[in-house]
């Protein structure tokens, strides 16, 4: 007993205490180890024309687009200005009368306004439902292919469509709807034209349905990307908890892909006041006028009908469409961050 107390008197006496100068220096050198560690990890910022001249090939790449979006989306914004005026072509944007909000007046009291307003209301939902969850259906379905030939095969086929001219396209469809078509005809026993009908569900239907055909195999391009960066290891530990596959779809794909559903669903909210031009142009006439007009085929026949240009209220109408765009797309994005902790920006 008294070796073991003195043990513990020999160890205690070995043990030395540091002054305060050596705690001070101790201090001060973890101090500076702390900020040399913190300024390490810091990236150096780098000046513009640094960049420049380090990145000059990507520049260079860059300078294409930077004019393309610069000369057709920028520039022409200018022309907003015909919006708030008495725009004639012989004054010019500077010469014509200034008249405030005289054409957002006569916008919103026209009669067909509202009932262009609904048609593409009901179309903008159809997109946004629909035809958008038609490529994540797809998606999921290719994942659960075995045969990577034959899944390889489907995407190819499947984004065909989507590089066939519009024109192309709503001929295939008036050839197969319109009048003695081959589907119409098949389906009603009669040569109805369904392209021109103008009762309230069938051209809505229609114009969805060519929509998902066009581009569901382009429009799951992201997605089957993000599924193949779903960890491979959540799938094996499910299989051996007995999972089915379609279990592993729900409970594992599904939620990893869904901050890239939530950003493409923000993105087709914020164009969906903008569809419906270049297939709907095509394929609407006088007849089905009352179910097919959108805002933006409204917008150009204002300024481009015949006997009947007025590009004043054609600037009007674009510009409360690109004001109700952002303002969706900004709600949609803040929603979408609120309710799944994901945004565009």
């Amino acid at each position: 007993m008294e070796q073991k107390e003195d043990v513990v008197l020999q160890a205690e006496a070995d043990v030395t205490i540091p002054s305060a100068a050596e705690r001070d220096d101790a201090e001060q050198f973890a101090a500076g180890q702390s900020g040399r560690a913190a300024s390490e990890k810091k990236p150096k910022k780098v000046s513009w024309k640094k960049d420049i001249m380090q990145n000059w090939q990507v520049y260079t790449l860059f300078i294409p687009a930077f004019v393309f979006f610069l000369l057709m989306c920028y520039v022409p914004m200018f022309g907003i200005v015909m919006a708030f005026e008495d725009f004639r072509i012989v004054d010019g944007i500077f010469g014509s009368e200034w008249v405030w909000f005289d054409n957002f007046i006569e916008l919103f009291t026209a009669e067909k306004f509202w009932q262009v307003l609904g048609n593409t209301v009901v179309i903008a939902l159809l997109k946004i439902t629909i035809q958008f969850i038609a490529p994540i259906i797809f998606a999921l379905l290719l994942s659960l292919l075995r045969s990577k030939k034959y899944k390889r095969t489907v995407q190819t086929l499947s984004y065909m469509p989507n590089f066939v001219a519009a024109v192309v396209i709503c001929s295939l469809f008036t050839s197969f709807f319109g009048l003695n078509g081959v589907i119409s005809t098949w389906l009603t026993g009669q040569g109805s034209d369904w392209i021109i009908n103008d009762q309230v569900p069938v051209f809505w239907l229609m114009y969805t349905f060519m929509g998902i055909w066009q581009g569901i195999g382009w429009g799951s391009i992201m997605y089957v990307a993000s599924i193949s960066m779903v960890n491979g290891d959540l799938h094996e530990a499910a299989a051996l908890d007995g999972a089915t596959r379609l279990q592993r779809l729900w409970y594992i794909t599904l939620p990893c892909i869904m901050p890239m559903i939530m950003m493409m669903l923000v993105m087709n909210v914020g164009l969906s006041f903008t569809t419906g031009f270049d297939n709907i142009l095509l394929l609407y006439a006088p007849k089905n006028f009352n179910v097919a007009d959108t805002l933006y085929t409204y917008t150009y026949r204002l300024a481009f009908d015949a006997g009947n240009q007025d590009y004043a209220l054609s600037a009007a109408s674009g510009l409360f469409q690109s004001v109700v765009g952002t303002i969706l797309l900004v709600g949609s994005n803040k929603l979408s961050k609120k309710l799944s902790g994901s945004s565009l920006f």
